[in-house]
């Protein structure tokens, strides 16, 4: 069985997003993936190339006025060359998100990354987590502690740097990376056996 290859096509505007994606990519690495990480406000042809090779995108972005930042939708523009050919089809999908409101709208950034992945021919993988800190016994360390199942969230203080990204949405973050990884190693042996 070949090593599952995961990229996260990301754009971090002040580094907090930036932060989610090394935790992705460190969830990936421990349940097995090759990962490669690209920061798309500066995609080369040899990172198109990556992704065009990757099993699994997990796509990143900070939400800015209710939907994903203006370089990830250059780049999403761009993927148009890749949906004219089918490139991408059958290949899984994910997201993360970080915005200074506990809400921010990031359910609408994850849903317009599910969209890009949907009109690609991409299959979507979500967290897999049961909502955090939603009952008396819960706290704010716990793992989803926003409640969103479509991907990963994370909220940030607006006035603090990326050293301030809470370590429960990191940990949410490093649980959506292995979940990937573990689908895209399921999807792969169900290709190979069919």
């Amino acid at each position: 069985m070949t090593t599952p290859v995961v990229s996260l096509a990301y754009h971090s505007g002040y580094g907090h997003t930036a932060v989610l994606a090394e935790a992705v990519r460190a969830g990936a690495v421990e349940a097995g993936a090759e990962v490669h990480l690209i920061s798309v406000d500066e995609i080369t042809e040899e990172q198109w190339a990556i992704l065009d090779r990757s099993d699994a995108i997990v796509f990143g972005s900070p939400t800015y006025m209710g939907t994903a930042s203006g370089a990830f939708h250059v780049f999403a523009e761009a993927t148009s060359q890749r949906w004219a050919t089918q490139a991408w089809k059958d290949k899984l999908a994910a997201g993360f998100t970080n915005s200074a409101s506990k809400s921010g709208d990031k359910l609408h950034t994850l849903q317009y990354f599910q969209i890009l992945a949907a009109q690609l021919g991409m299959h979507w993988v979500n967290l897999g987590l049961l909502p955090g800190w939603n009952s008396s016994t819960g706290s704010e360390h716990d793992l989803n502690r926003l409640g969103v199942f479509a991907g990963a969230a994370a909220q940030t203080n607006a006035d603090e740097g990326p050293e301030a990204v809470h370590k429960a949405d990191i940990a949410t973050a490093e649980q959506l990376g292995r979940r990937v990884t573990e689908t895209t190693r399921t999807f792969l042996r169900g290709l190979a056996a069919a």
